[in-house]
């Protein structure tokens, strides 16, 4: 291949990768601005509230950040639409995701209609949980939330563990720990970090 050629493969390549990354070109021109952040979840017992404010802390933290703590019932269409990012708590119900995060999902094509266009396309995801055992479902719920997510072909990362946030609260760990707590901020904070590079470059 000669060298314009090999150029020209070059160009094309770098365009496609842009695509990729932003969705379209009207997509792409929304690139100014902060991130925006929405941060959701399901909480009885407000173990796994107090991980989401975690979150919330962690994301805070990223420059030009704004972020939205909801519950999962409180979330309406416009908050999904103008997020950059969505960061998705459920507590562990019989080694799945709660109901009620489970609704709001199916609710992505039943109430929000969110699927069917892939309005959620190339936004950021990430996921977090509590669980009363430490071999109760875990990461199996944090892994259905971010199946859910690449449905709707979402990127999702990790961040505080391998999957996301997690916290043990039964007996022999009550609660929310501190370390737990610093989890639930790194998940934040990397799900943010991910947002403002996808929407506006790397500086590096």
């Amino acid at each position: 291949m000669n060298r314009r050629g090999l150029l020209e493969t070059v160009g094309v390549a770098s365009a496609l990768a842009i695509l990729l990354l932003t969705g379209s070109p009207t997509q792409a021109a929304d690139s100014t601005g902060p991130v925006t952040v929405l941060i959701t979840y399901h909480s009885v017992s407000g173990n796994t509230e107090k991980m989401a404010q975690g979150v919330a802390e962690g994301a805070k933290a990223v420059p030009d950040t704004n972020v939205t703590l909801k519950r999962v019932g409180e979330v309406v269409t416009d908050d999904l639409l103008s997020s950059d990012a969505v960061i998705v708590g459920s507590p562990v119900y019989f080694g799945n995701m709660s109901g009620e995060v489970k609704m709001f999902f199916d609710n992505w094509l039943l109430k929000f209609g969110v699927f069917v266009d892939r309005k959620m396309r190339n936004k950021v995801g990430g996921a977090f949980t509590s669980g009363g055992a430490i071999s109760n479902g875990k990461e199996t719920t944090m892994l259905a939330i971010l199946q859910a997510m690449l449905v709707n072909q979402m990127i999702v990362v990790g961040g505080g563990g391998a999957f996301g946030a997690s916290a043990t609260t039964g007996p022999d760990s009550p609660g929310i720990d501190e370390k737990e707590l610093a989890e639930a901020r790194s998940l934040g904070r990397r799900v943010a970090e991910v947002a403002a590079i996808i929407k506006h470059g790397s500086g590096k």
